[in-house]
């Protein structure tokens, strides 16, 4: 008798070799939804890499015009001017790595002395020493760094407020006063001034870019969609065969 009962309460369940309707049905049913949620995900992945088409910024078009005479040192004066905004628009960026950003700021320094003139040189060296002998939170470092701004705001071509005469004392500071390396220049600004867009990500949907809006909203409303959706067949699929718990 207590083999019998031993032998009715075996809930040994495999999900690779069910044995009752139910298990056969829920295996299928898993192995549907898992499928939905994956090419949604992935797919879509794909997709976008198979669509994409690398456009670049702007800033790299402008560079784009001027680093050849840059670089063999026979850039105009305005061709220089356009090189270090466009460098001060890549150092702009939250995302520029450490490593990339010694390389850019050598790069605008070497390019910055270029433009100044020879009769401002002096002035503009010692307006250099004095910012960088400051620290931040210093009583003057303020008034040093706008100052210093302003000045390499009209070598430059930016009006004073912009960012890239804001940015530029701190990049000028940093520098390490080496060579310019033409090969990382060109890597770091293609890697930060070039993208990777498609109609996938240039169309918006209520207001987001597409792309935005299926990863972060609509695969997450997938998801708890295709939860209640397991739930709901399970539990109509255990009435029909007369299960209850």
């Amino acid at each position: 008798m207590n083999n019998d009962n031993s032998m009715e309460k075996d809930y040994h369940i495999s999900f690779f070799k069910p044995t009752t309707k139910l298990a056969q049905f829920n295996k299928k049913l898993i192995i549907t939804l898992f499928s939905v949620w994956a090419i949604s995900i992935f797919g879509f992945q794909i997709l976008l890499k198979i669509v994409e088409k690398p456009t670049p910024e702007k800033a790299y078009t402008n560079f784009e015009k001027v680093w050849e005479n840059v670089k063999q040192n026979k850039a105009s004066i305005s061709e220089k001017q356009i090189f270090v905004q466009s460098a001060l628009s890549v150092l702009g960026k939250v995302t520029l790595a450490s490593k990339d950003r010694v390389f850019l700021d050598d790069a605008i320094n070497q390019t910055i002395k270029k433009l100044i003139p020879n009769e401002d040189a002096k002035a503009f060296n010692q307006k250099m020493k004095n910012f960088k002998d400051v620290s931040f939170g210093d009583n003057n470092y303020l008034q040093l760094k706008t100052d210093l701004g302003n000045t390499i705001a009209t070598y430059i071509d930016v009006t004073s407020y912009s960012l890239a005469a804001t940015l530029a004392p701190l990049e000028l500071k940093e520098a390490q006063g080496k060579a310019t390396d033409n090969q990382q220049v060109e890597r770091i600004m293609a890697k930060y001034l070039i993208h990777n867009q498609s109609f996938l990500t240039d169309f918006t949907f209520l207001g987001f870019p597409f792309h935005y809006f299926y990863t972060t909203v609509f695969l997450l409303i997938l998801f708890v969609g295709l939860c209640l959706y397991y739930c709901i067949v399970t539990d109509r699929k255990m009435l029909e065969l007369g299960i209850e718990e």
